[in-house]
């Protein structure tokens, strides 16, 4: 099995250290398309950072997978119930970060940890982090736009779930949760067995490679379709304009934007990295992000079965509001 790993990894460095010169042969040599054209440009963008995204996840996946064999959601949910709730928003933001939940695991984790008498605002805390300051995220912002751009990143998302959930758990909003989710009885769940051999751990991360970018590749190919259009063909005065830092209404114009949509950080971020070549202001760029990752109607309406409209736009306009402020700080520091 390790033999096996060395070797896997062996090939991926070679396929990833490959990738520039194969996407300018492909684009300029094969497919004949003139170098500097609109077409060629968006060709290029395409062919090389869909295999370079690509294996950018299964790296990562396969590494977080055998961390994740840690963390069940049993165990997950001991660690935060009965800590006091400042350092239980910040341990669930942290556990966010680690944990194999999206946007789609709302209602089921929602009843799972108050039923397990952890915090109401803890719960927020992380399931604000979970899809937002996720792993895959991470991973991808440092690969396409360097270490600095991910550490602020993963630094105010954190900030916004600890906040998000503090300042539900102090408006003492338990009342609005849906009364049928404190009927739900609380499973007893226990890691039974002994724990996993390293074999094993191994496999929980081949099985999360096939698992997670198995369902995530198609939002990744059509997020780098978008950013490659973008990078060929929009021009940069208008994005300048339109998403630049000298507009006060591009943040909040942004964040409207993203909320109907829906994807995932490893679909959204070749678009960010497309807005930002084209000169959109990064605080602009990652409040659009966010809102699309954290506040996707979607994710509303899932929220909605376990919340009712009083908590629910409490979550909202925290949430949104903490997006604000990172675009905004983000605009006038960088």
């Amino acid at each position: 099995m390790l033999a096996a790993g060395l070797g896997g990894v062996a090939a991926w460095a070679a396929a990833y250290r490959s990738l520039a010169p194969v996407s300018r042969w492909l684009t300029y040599d094969l497919a004949r398309l003139a170098p500097g054209s609109r077409l060629g440009s968006a060709v290029e963008f395409f062919v090389y950072e869909t295999p370079k995204v690509l294996l950018l996840l299964v790296l990562v996946v396969f590494g977080v997978g055998i961390i994740r064999s840690f963390f069940t959601p049993e165990r997950t949910r001991r660690v935060l119930a009965g800590r006091r709730e400042s350092a239980g928003n910040v341990l669930a933001a942290l556990l966010g970060t680690v944990t194999p939940f999206c946007s789609c695991s709302a209602v089921p984790l929602f009843i799972g940890f108050v039923t397990a008498g952890v915090p109401l605002g803890v719960t927020f805390s992380f399931l604000v982090s979970a899809p937002v300051v996720n792993e895959v995220a991470l991973v991808m912002l440092f690969g396409l736009l360097g270490w600095k751009v991910a550490a602020l990143y993963m630094a105010t998302g954190l900030a916004i779930a600890i906040a998000a959930g503090w300042t539900i758990g102090r408006l003492g909003l338990e009342r609005h949760v849906e009364p049928w989710v404190f009927e739900v009885r609380a499973a007893e769940g226990i890691d039974a067995g002994a724990a996993p051999s390293w074999d094993d751990r191994v496999r929980a991360g081949g099985a999360a490679v096939q698992d997670i970018v198995g369902r995530v590749w198609p939002w990744v190919i059509a997020g780098i379709a978008v950013g490659a259009g973008i990078h060929g063909y929009v021009p940069e005065q208008f994005l300048a304009g339109f998403m630049g830092k000298g507009a006060w209404w591009a943040v909040p114009l942004a964040v409207l934007m993203g909320i109907p949509m829906y994807s995932n950080a490893a679909g959204m971020i070749p678009v960010v990295q497309a807005l930002l070549e084209k000169g959109a202001a990064l605080g602009t760029v990652l409040a659009f992000m966010m809102a699309v990752i954290a506040l996707s109607l979607p994710e509303i309406v899932i929220l909605r079965k376990v919340l009712r409209p009083p908590l629910l736009a409490a979550f909202i306009g925290i949430v949104g509001t903490g997006i604000l402020i990172v675009g905004y700080l983000f605009n006038a520091v960088l």
